[in-house]
């Protein structure tokens, strides 16, 4: 009896660190998992202002014209034949790919349209133009 009473006595030197190990592995796994996604390649483009616009539609290619002209896919810049093959090759895995088109404001109309539809051209059906919006839109009466 004494010697079940010591042992209930001793303090405990040592800890279990299984669980907290599993803890951190979950938090890693889901860290992993996230940064992905809210990790992206930008660049500064001056984009039109709307009052009433609406949510961003979220596709699968994203293509942005900077103020030169430049055209940038999914974050890397690309010449118009490589856009071509690109689109086309996204087009023939999903063919419901969908636009999301990013221009400078001071970028001309028609290169604009052009770009549409060198995209249109490879089976792109569905466009959403970006926009900034703008902070305080007053409601009409």
């Amino acid at each position: 009896m004494a010697v079940a009473s010591q042992e209930a006595d001793d303090e405990i030197t040592t800890i279990n660190v299984t669980p907290l190990v599993d803890i951190v592995l979950v938090l890693l796994i889901i860290f992993m998992v996230t940064a992905t996604f809210i990790v992206r390649e930008t660049m500064e483009v001056d984009l039109p202002r709307a009052a009433n616009a609406g949510e961003t539609v979220q596709g699968l290619i994203s293509v942005v014209m900077d103020k030169e002209g430049r055209i940038f896919l999914d974050g890397s810049e690309v010449g118009e034949a490589e856009l071509v093959r690109k689109v086309k090759e996204a087009v023939s895995t999903q063919p419901q790919t969908r636009a999301i088109v990013s221009a400078d404001q001071s970028v001309s109309y028609g290169r604009l349209i052009h770009l549409i539809d060198t995209m249109k051209g490879q089976g792109v059906n569905q466009f959403a133009l970006n926009i900034e919006k703008e902070a305080a839109a007053q409601p009409q009466r």
